[in-house]
């Protein structure tokens, strides 16, 4: 196995769904829910879009709310009413029904687990915001403009930059991308954490309650109740967090159109 691995082959693990060793790749549970989560918002974008209408019905009634929530309270405040902060709604919009499908996966019964819960995938969501708001900046900008701009911000006396321009260069290169990642990662981690431990601690008392009642029987009520209200916490927390992500992304962008 060693040799193989060091000859570059891929070698299945034990979590992986479906395995192709002879090219290298394997999918498992992590990467199915991302892939899942991508159909599911292609899809309902797709078909909310098919036949628009006035009087909207059907899946067009579910997700215009969302698409106007997007335009009007993301990006024109924002961004601002302007063309080229408008044309960022439909990519906004993606980003958040994506990262929200893949953080309510977390409450659906039998798979109770959100992929955004391993670094990999906010990570990689980072580094594309990242990438997103950069090269948006030197468009708009021009290169030299724009790492001015973030580099050297004007109104500032000269002697401060030997302070400022070190701390902008990490904050808006490394550290935006990283908190970014982290945020979503470490509060999807923890609140799976917990919510494990609460249906965990219900399952227990409920098969142990056949077994000797009288101890559990007063517990057992506690225990489901706190599930079920740890499991509505989370459903909130995938709202909030899918929101955070999108929003500071806006920002982001919005300062790479306009300057800093």
């Amino acid at each position: 196995m060693l040799l193989a691995a060091g000859n570059g082959l891929h070698i299945p693990t034990t979590d992986e769904l479906f395995a192709w060793p002879n090219i290298g790749l394997g999918l498992n549970k992590v990467g199915l829910l991302y892939i899942l989560a991508a159909v599911i918002s292609l899809l309902l974008w797709l078909l909310a879009t098919r036949k628009k209408a006035m009087v909207p019905k059907g899946i067009q009634n579910l997700m215009e709310p969302l698409y106007t929530f997007i335009r009007e309270q993301v990006v024109i405040e924002v961004m601002g009413n302007r063309p080229d902060a408008l044309r960022y709604v439909p990519f906004l919009g993606t980003l958040f029904t994506f990262i929200l499908f893949c953080n309510i996966f977390e409450v659906i019964p039998g798979i109770n687990f959100p992929p955004t819960a391993r670094m990999a995938g906010p990570a990689f969501l980072a580094i594309m915001v990242w990438f997103v708001f950069n090269v948006q900046g030197i468009i708009s900008q021009g290169v030299g403009h724009y790492f001015k701009g973030i580099l050297f911000p004007p109104g500032v006396p000269w002697p401060i930059y030997i302070l400022l321009t070190p701390i902008e260069l990490v904050s808006v290169f490394i550290v935006r991308p990283l908190t970014l990642a982290v945020r979503l990662f470490a509060n999807l981690v923890a609140g799976n954490t917990l919510l494990a431990v609460f249906l965990i601690f219900t399952a227990y008392t409920f098969s142990q309650i056949w077994k000797d009642p009288s101890p559990l029987i007063a517990i057992f009520p506690f225990a489901f109740a706190g599930a079920v209200g740890m499991m509505g916490f989370e459903i909130f927390v995938a709202f909030i967090q899918a929101f955070i992500f999108t929003i500071l992304t806006a920002v982001y962008v919005g300062e790479s159109l306009h300057g800093h």
